[in-house]
């Protein structure tokens, strides 16, 4: 019998954490729920759960600084749970470190949808990225190189000027989508398909959040916008 995927479910809400436990559950997850940021953050380093879904406003400590504290500790995925589709405390999660997130209030289905569709995402990060022969970039045993960026496409590593890059799973994903294709412009529908696996439209600020992530860490130049299209990786 196959291991269950442990969840890890932060909610103040007691109706709603009750009723999406049980409904995870129905659906084969383990679950863990509590219901403060404080105890989801010793459930964590407790249960080190293979998914956290973390609602936004949490008494105690609340879900962007929990979704912090987990990412400095783990790149295990995380999705936050808002209730408002236009809040900043969005931004403010994805900029934290959250791989996605889901508008309150959700159906079970599209819950559970989104969570196989992250952990596909991370099963597949560590061996079944995106191919390209290296075309536009220096290429060697599976490394390709653009200036001082190194992007070893085999064994999921990254360096710059020699130094090791710490990326998420998500952040390895969009940049094996540029680094696979140097110089072409990838529109964030399509990157939106190709990484956050979404087969229906989704909101394009996840893209852009995780873009200025990854800037971050490989260069602010690195990923060049191109305005009314998408981005490209500079060549």
């Amino acid at each position: 019998m196959a291991e269950q995927t442990h969840v890890l479910f932060v909610e103040d809400d007691d109706v709603i954490r009750e009723a999406t436990q049980l409904a995870l559950e129905r659906d084969g997850f383990a679950v863990t729920a509590v219901p403060d940021g404080l105890a989801g953050l010793d459930a964590f380093r407790a249960d080190r759960p293979d998914i956290a879904l973390l609602d936004v406003m949490l008494p105690g400590l609340d879900g962007v600084s929990l979704c912090r504290r987990i990412r400095d500790e783990s790149t295990v995925p995380v999705i936050m749970l808002s209730a408002r589709a236009d809040s900043i405390d969005v931004v403010l999660g994805l900029e934290a470190g959250a791989d996605d997130y889901v508008t309150k209030p959700f159906d079970g289905a599209v819950l559970v949808a989104r969570i196989r569709a992250v952990l596909r995402r991370f099963g597949h990060a560590s061996g079944g990225g995106a191919k390209g022969d290296g075309h536009g970039a220096g290429a060697v045993r599976g490394v390709l190189t653009f200036g001082e960026l190194e992007v070893d496409t085999e064994g999921m590593e990254v360096r710059r000027s020699g130094r090791p890059v710490a990326l998420t799973p998500t952040e390895m994903r969009l940049l094996l989508e540029f680094s696979t294709a140097p110089g072409t412009v990838l529109s964030r529908d399509k990157l939106l398909e190709r990484v956050w696996d979404y087969g229906w439209g989704g909101d394009t600020r996840v893209v852009d959040v995780h873009v200025q992530r990854l800037r971050t860490k490989i260069g602010q130049d690195r990923i060049e916008t191109v305005r009314g299209f998408g981005y490209k990786l500079k060549a």
